[in-house]
């Protein structure tokens, strides 16, 4: 009977055998910080298993990303994309992403830095009363308030808006930009002054009994009063000096006061001017009859 023998060939160090190969668990994302953010805002990504070459994908655009220690991973979101809500996950430079995450990129908000002028006369009229609100990220959709209220506006660019000043009270008033209702800018203060001022005093034209004072100035108001070493002259409900002396209002900036002197002889006497309000202009030395 022949008998067959079989050899088994046996594996020396000169055959090795090849190791499998080893597949990196994927990237975990375990917070992002913020959760929501405009365009051009920093992000930060923590979890683990991230990579040097890994990357941020937000919808289908790819975001350049700062990635330290596999561990926490950084970017900027993009200038292009629109408000809205997106899918966010992390690619290694292997293929291997995260699971998705949701992202909202908010609307740019509005930025007021400046308002010009910051202030203005109470009776400034017409283009006196223009000003212009600066900043950034303003659009064709955004509205300027004043005083809590919506007004008319006039877009310049995305970093200017001006705007006309209402009639109202004197004082500080808030002005700040929406570019949606819950899009806002910080508000800024412009302030309405109402205290008169008093430039010069001249002599004007001599009526024989009686001269005019033209008094110059600013924030002089219909029921302005002329206090005269003390006198009132003038005023709503106003005492006169004598029933012959009178105050006449031209306008905000210019009073009349039509003086009757006792003697030719010029003098020293003071005049200031008061508003309803009490508010009082500087006193002014004058020397005249």
């Amino acid at each position: 009977m022949l008998l067959t023998i079989f050899t088994i060939p046996s594996f020396s160090a000169e055959h090795p055998q090849r190791p499998l190969p080893t597949i990196s668990p994927a990237p975990i994302i375990l917070s992002i910080v913020p959760s929501q953010a405009e365009p051009g805002s920093q992000v930060i990504l923590f979890g683990s298993g991230f990579s040097d070459s890994a990357s941020v994908f937000m919808g289908n655009v790819e975001i350049p990303t700062n990635t330290d220690d596999g561990k926490q991973a950084e970017f900027t979101v993009p200038a292009q994309l629109k408000p809205g809500l997106y899918t966010l996950y992390l690619m290694r430079s292997d293929g291997v992403k995260s699971r998705p995450y949701s992202f909202t990129v908010q609307p740019l908000r509005p930025v007021l830095t400046e308002i010009s002028p910051d202030h203005i006369l109470a009776c400034a009229q017409g283009e006196e009363r223009e000003v212009v609100a600066y900043g950034q990220n303003f659009n064709d959709k955004s509205l300027l308030f004043f005083d809590g209220a919506g007004i008319r506006s006039h877009l310049i660019s995305s970093e200017s808006i001006s705007f006309r000043v209402p009639q109202i009270a004197g004082g500080l008033h808030p002005v700040m930009v929406k570019n949606s209702p819950e899009n806002s800018s910080i508000a800024l203060a412009l302030t309405i002054e109402t205290k008169p001022a008093i430039d010069r005093i001249t002599i004007g034209d001599d009526h024989v009994s009686y001269y005019e004072l033209i008094i110059d100035g600013k924030n002089f108001q219909q029921n302005s009063s002329v206090y005269v070493d003390g006198q009132r002259v003038g005023g709503r409900g106003g005492q006169e000096i004598s029933e012959r002396e009178q105050l006449i209002y031209v306008d905000c900036t210019r009073l009349i006061y039509q003086r009757h002197p006792y003697s030719k002889e010029s003098k020293e006497f003071h005049i200031q001017v008061v508003n309803q309000g009490g508010e009082e202009s500087q006193m002014v030395s004058v020397n005249a009859p």
